[in-house]
């Protein structure tokens, strides 16, 4: 068969004799995307009109994620416009978290149409600026709450997001535009180190440390009004799904729109699994690392997952590759870190984690020793990585089974038998 998957701006066409099956995000019908977001803004859940918290705020800060995510942040700002335009004191701050601040070609893709009008009112959250960070309190786990000082100050908080499955905070979405994305690089380390644990996982909320560690601080901010739009996309980023209003309330009702797109049923495991990172979220390898994640729901032991992504600005936080390139499994992570979580060594934890039971090859725009350093090994083709690893199964004796994620972050393969118990 021949197949195309998305490489940075490239389609790649790959041709296959093996077996091999197509997986992603489940198709749903779109009936108008302005509707659907300004249906949700007619109908906040648990809370005043969207119209009615523009008029009672004195000044009015809005959230938006960073170039990482696939945010429709133009679509809803041309719904919003109307009432934000006629507001006299308005700011937008970029949720970084911890990521590297977006330049400008990644701020103009972040606000669209919208970016000349607000360009002036457009500030990058930096969370290692501790002088930019307050104190609003110690979570029960030990967390450490600093946020932006902005947050504080403005008071009433407009937030904008997309709900995708996370690999280890469960989704994405919701309260994390708080706690990492306007959050003290400190807050983010201490809560990140329960992504160690194996309930921090995708699809999962109630026994899920990390989420729960994050909704406990977003209580924190009980004195803050805040007006949540979160939104579902599909695998060509259209809007499927909005919810507004309350913070927690409008992510918990927006979750099984989320599922219904990204929950995608297989029959059997296959041993490769080609798992595809596509534009924008082929932002880096920390980033990317999230498709290998769902690459391993679908995937034999002793298989192969070739990740395919860009890296279009490199590494990200590296310090799970400086990991990596001394331990040789989860345990010597550990024992290197003496302890005490840095934030990014969950990434070399799990990527060892991965690799005890998988070959793991990477196409990307890295340099081959990086690769390698990051325990993958590499190719600069993604044909001559499908004949490798078709070449190594082979080896094994077994009959090569492939499986291709071409929205491979936004794809979580569930095996039928698991769906029905």
């Amino acid at each position: 068969m021949q197949a195309e998957i998305q490489y940075g701006n490239k389609t790649i066409k790959l041709n296959i004799k093996e077996t091999c099956k197509i997986l992603t995000p489940n198709k749903v019908s779109i009936i108008n995307e302005n509707k659907t977001i300004k249906d949700a803004l007619k109908k906040p859940i648990s809370s005043i009109s969207f119209e009615k918290f523009i008029k009672n705020s004195d000044q009015l800060l809005v959230i938006v994620n960073d170039a990482s995510k696939p945010t429709p942040t133009p679509k809803i700002l041309k719904q919003i416009h109307p009432l934000l335009s006629k507001h006299n004191n308005v700011k937008f701050l970029i949720a970084a978290g911890t990521h590297k601040p977006p330049n400008e070609k990644q701020i103009k893709f972040i606000f669209g149409e919208f970016y000349e009008q607000y360009k002036t009112k457009i500030f990058i959250h930096d969370s290692k600026k501790t002088d930019m960070m307050e104190y609003l309190g110690k979570t029960k786990k030990g967390t450490e709450v600093y946020i932006n000082k902005m947050v504080i100050d403005a008071g009433n908080i407009i937030v904008i997001g997309s709900v995708e499955p996370h690999y280890f905070a469960g989704y994405t979405g919701g309260r994390k535009a708080f706690f990492p994305g306007v959050a003290a690089y400190k807050t983010v380390e201490m809560n990140h180190k329960f992504a160690l644990e194996d309930a921090a996982c995708s699809l999962s909320l109630k026994t899920n440390p990390i989420h729960n560690d994050l909704t406990e601080a977003i209580g924190f901010l009980k004195k803050i009004n805040i007006f949540s739009i979160q939104t579902v996309l599909t695998d060509d980023y259209k809007i499927y799904a909005a919810k507004c209003g309350h913070i927690i309330k409008s992510f918990n009702a927006i979750i099984k729109y989320a599922n219904k797109i990204y929950c995608t049923l297989i029959e059997k495991k296959a041993n490769i699994v080609l798992t595809v990172v596509p534009p924008p979220m082929d932002i880096n390898l920390y980033q990317s690392q999230h498709a290998l994640e769902n690459a391993k729901f679908a995937l034999e032991d002793n298989g192969v997952i070739i990740l395919v992504s860009k890296c279009r600005m490199g590494i990200g936080n590296d310090v799970f590759l400086k990991l990596l390139s001394k331990a040789n499994n989860p345990e010597q992570v550990m024992h290197l870190l003496k302890g005490k979580y840095k934030l990014g060594s969950h990434k070399a934890v799990r990527i060892l984690k991965i690799k005890s039971k998988a070959e793991l090859f990477a196409v990307t725009g890295l340099d081959n020793k990086t690769v390698e350093m990051a325990r993958f090994k590499p190719f600069k083709d993604v044909q001559n990585a499908v004949n490798e690893a078709i070449y190594s199964i082979k080896s094994k004796g077994k009959i090569p089974n492939i499986l291709i994620m071409p929205y491979g972050n936004l794809t979580v393969p569930v095996l039928k038998n698991q769906k029905n118990q």
